[in-house]
């Protein structure tokens, strides 16, 4: 019987991904975003379930995800960033947006399929955070504070599930260049968006992110990956990216 894997924030970049690859691997796989129409493309893509719900709605989430029987992997990848001011400058609902999707919805989310997970004989929760989870930059408080917090709920969890067969992991990606995140960010401003990624070689694809959810989930379930980093390249660190060619061809 085939595993079922729920996906969130699926209707584009990682989350998109990630639900292509664990198909790929032999998961059912239930897709949940807002958008409707490319949620409903992409479940037919994949022979997948498409649920359309914000997950900052607690009502909603539950009973979108009461129509389901089984859950052996949730992988929480729903989240953005939206700004990039100053603290003195930005926007207090910027930030609370940041929360709730990146923190509330998560919370709601994970709350909501515990008893599924914990039913089986062993549950994934895979969280996808940031390096902006543990590194802090000018221009990123609000998006930087949400991913704290989210990385606090996820070791906090790993912690309150001790002794169960629930494995917790938390991927924390670094430099991703999709189709949405920084042009949200910015809020339409596609050159501004565009200024992020420049002469940067190779940053990481959705696709690369959701190789390492498949890594950390299709090792045996004794195994459990508290925390994979993974940048490009060109970035050694949060504040320290190349800028130029690295690779021939």
């Amino acid at each position: 019987m085939a595993r079922t894997a729920v996906v969130t924030g699926a209707s584009s970049g990682i989350g998109a991904a990630t639900a292509r690859r664990l198909a790929a691997s032999g998961y059912e796989v239930v897709v949940l975003a807002r958008r409707e129409e490319r949620l409903t493309e992409l479940a037919e893509e994949i022979g997948g379930r498409a649920l359309t719900v914000d997950i900052t709605d607690a009502a909603a989430v539950k009973a979108a995800l009461a129509t389901l029987d089984a859950c052996d992997v949730l992988v929480n990848n729903a989240g953005g960033a939206l700004g990039a001011d100053h603290v003195a400058g930005a926007d207090p609902d910027h930030w609370q947006w940041m929360f709730e999707v990146n923190v509330l919805g998560t919370l709601k989310v994970t709350q909501t399929l515990l008893p599924l997970l914990r039913a089986g004989d062993g549950g994934t929760i895979v969280t996808i955070t940031s390096t902006a989870a543990f590194v802090n930059y000018e221009g990123g408080a609000g998006y930087s504070a949400a991913k704290h917090a989210e990385h606090a709920l996820t070791e906090t969890l790993r912690l309150e599930l001790s002794g169960e067969p629930v494995r917790v992991i938390e991927i924390a990606p670094g430099m991703v260049k999709t189709e949405e995140f920084a042009v949200n960010r910015f809020e339409g401003d596609a050159a501004k968006a565009a200024s992020v990624y420049a002469d940067v070689d190779r940053p990481l694809t959705a696709e690369d992110v959701a190789e390492c959810v498949a890594l950390a989930v299709g090792l045996p379930q004794h195994v459990n990956v508290d925390q994979l980093v993974v940048r490009p390249l060109a970035q050694a660190a949060q504040h320290k990216i190349h800028r130029g060619r690295l690779f021939q061809g």
